[in-house]
């Protein structure tokens, strides 16, 4: 599959996400016992390449109220990406403007591989989820625009109301904010992709968002952390061959500088 490259990328972010199972507690509680040493040990196995630690909101909370959550942030530099992030339970790997495949899967292989050697009983480690999500957006003036309207010219996607609805003129046609979403089976990788669009701002000016999810969990999940390059692939395949099919035309001209 061969992709035009594109000068003026819509991406707002690229994220891989991996949550692992945590130890239930009474009332619903749930707890990571080995967090705070694998915390300290994959922050040593890291710092090399993501020397600038930041603390998250999250951390100011007990771990049993925001499992799930990221607490910590280490970054590349100073205010850059790409970064890491993790909290009880959960670790993401984040790019923006400098995204690059090759370079992003690297991370999200290279940082698994050591939250496994990182976590005290890595035999006992459970992964539940693994996630790959793009966030994309264009730019649209949607006090002169119909979004519904810009979705079906530009990404070939038909979201209709009954135009009954306006007939007396007393309620708009073009919606003043918008989201829809929808998701499908898929078995390469097995699990799911959901397609999700709204609207937004991007360089705090009103835009289109559009974003690509590939998920796999419980009996979806490959051998781990060896099958983990062979997944990412396989996701990265099928969110880049939706990609250029919702953006061919106009978008994908307007997105490679023409």
């Amino acid at each position: 599959m061969t992709h035009r490259h594109l000068k003026n990328k819509p991406l707002v972010e690229a994220q891989a996400e991996i949550q692992w199972a945590l130890q239930e507690q009474p009332q619903g509680i749930k707890t990571d016992p080995y967090y705070k040493m694998a915390l300290g040990r994959f922050y040593e196995r890291v710092m090399s390449d993501y020397p600038e630690h930041e603390t998250l909101p999250a951390a100011k909370f007990p771990e049993t109220m925001v499992y799930h959550t990221a607490q910590h942030l280490f970054r590349v530099g100073h205010g850059k990406w790409p970064a890491i992030q993790i909290g009880p339970g959960i670790l993401s790997i984040h790019e923006r403007d400098e995204y690059q495949w090759i370079d992003f899967a690297r991370r999200a292989e290279d940082a698994l591989r050591k939250l496994f050697n990182a976590y005290p009983k890595g035999a006992e480690l459970r992964i539940e989820v693994l996630r790959l999500h793009y966030i994309d957006a264009v730019n649209v003036d949607l006090s002169r625009e119909n979004a519904l309207q810009f979705l079906k010219d530009k990404f070939k996607t038909t979201v209709e109301l009954p135009h009954t609805l306006f007939l007396d003129g007393h309620v708009s046609a073009r919606p003043k904010s918008f989201s829809w979403q929808a998701e499908f089976e898929e078995d390469q990788p097995r699990g799911t992709i959901t397609i999700r669009f709204s609207t937004g701002q991007r360089n705090s000016l009103p835009a289109l968002l559009w974003e690509t999810i590939v998920e796999s969990t419980g009996k979806d999940l490959p051998a781990l952390p060896e099958s983990y390059g062979p997944w990412l692939t396989e996701a990265h395949t099928l969110t880049e061959d939706w990609f250029f099919k919702f953006i061919d035309g106009d978008l994908e001209k307007e997105f490679a500088g023409e």
